[in-house]
């Protein structure tokens, strides 16, 4: 909503809005993209023009929107489904990925993964065995493993430890 209403304060007209993209009937002047930056800034968020960094943002949006409710288990390998979606071939999407983020797409995935388990931990109340169900793990021990080796916690403990008021929420990326 932010980004809608930055647009409509600065008159400037847009075809659609999604998480992560905006898109415009025509390009800015340099004075509008300057007042556009500056006013998205005030929110926290940037403009992205260079292609190379685009991508790296649809792929991370990609990977967020496959933990999102309502959410289908994903048919496909992750590289299979994000080559699918952005039309580009996955190894050069890696290597990008790698390059312009300074970690690899697996690894997002995967801390994107945990921070949804402890969402729904924390805010759904869902059991450890259905968090695996729900996030496609293979077994609740898979999920236990790689939990604990991203958090440092088990789920259980995660748990405890945010309802003691001992965490401060912070994401993995």
């Amino acid at each position: 909503m932010a980004v809608k209403s930055v647009l409509k304060e600065l008159e400037i007209d847009y075809t659609s809005i999604d998480l992560g993209v905006v898109k415009l009937p025509g390009d800015l002047s340099d004075e509008q993209y300057n007042k556009l930056d500056t006013a998205l800034k005030y929110y926290e968020l940037e403009l992205i023009d260079n292609k190379r960094m685009i991508l790296v943002e649809r792929v991370k949006t990609l990977i967020i929107e496959i933990f999102r409710p309502p959410h289908e288990e994903l048919q496909l390998k992750l590289s299979e489904y994000l080559s699918k979606m952005l039309d580009h071939d996955y190894t050069y999407m890696a290597n990008t990925f790698s390059e312009m983020d300074g970690q690899t797409i697996e690894r997002f995935y995967i801390s994107t993964r945990i921070e949804r388990a402890k969402e729904m931990l924390v805010y759904e109340a869902l059991s450890v065995k259905e968090i695996a169900y729900r996030l496609n793990y293979s077994s609740e021990s898979h999920l236990c493993l790689q939990f604990k080796k991203i958090t440092g916690k088990t789920p259980k403990g995660f748990k405890k430890m945010y309802e003691a008021g001992d965490y401060m929420w912070k994401t993995c990326e």
